[in-house]
């Protein structure tokens, strides 16, 4: 089973033609789809249902009721993305002409994000519904950055991160 996902993430990122050995020449681990979901959330800006694996779920909500306590408002984004989604994405985005490797810096390649596992986060708050790296200047990035930790969520890609991936202060990863 996880020979056969390589060998799928392997051809996928040969038809988007991404380096051979990519994954490990940006340090980025093969992430593994989540198997089961739950829904956490609606996502802030569609409505849509934010799915996480159930413990990162958990804690989520954890986070999210000891941020009301402090006064801050989390917003939920985005959580679980297949595979196929990403490829999608990627896809899209050379179909608009987009070099490859400027889409790299700013979207994971399909096998290697960390939305893959359920486990990943894109946050906002009431004044900043997008990702953009403005959303490191809110009280909200301030008390992720403080507390966030306390819950088993990390920083993904802090600045000049080994990935090569633009800097993504809404972006928070469950460690289970």
């Amino acid at each position: 089973m996880v020979a056969d996902y390589l060998t799928r993430i392997r051809s996928i990122h040969r038809a988007l033609g991404l380096p051979a050995g990519y994954p490990s020449r940006r340090h980025l681990p093969i992430q593994r789809e989540a198997r089961r979901l739950v829904v956490a959330a609606r996502a802030a800006d569609d409505g849509q249902p934010i799915r996480l694996s159930p413990r990162a779920a958990a804690a989520w909500k954890k986070m999210h009721a000891a941020a009301v306590r402090d006064g801050v408002k989390l917003l939920p984004l985005s959580g679980f993305r297949s595979v196929a989604r990403q490829t999608a994405i990627i896809r899209q985005k050379l179909a608009e002409g987009q070099a490859l490797a400027a889409i790299l810096r700013l979207v994971a390649a399909p096998g290697c994000s960390e939305h893959h596992t359920g486990r990943a986060l894109d946050l906002g708050d009431l004044n900043h519904v997008g990702l953009d790296v403005e959303f490191a200047k809110t009280p909200a990035f301030r008390w992720l950055k403080n507390r966030a930790g306390e819950f088993g969520f990390r920083l993904s890609y802090p600045r000049k991160n080994r990935h090569g991936i633009a800097y993504e202060p809404w972006h928070w990863f469950w460690i289970e």
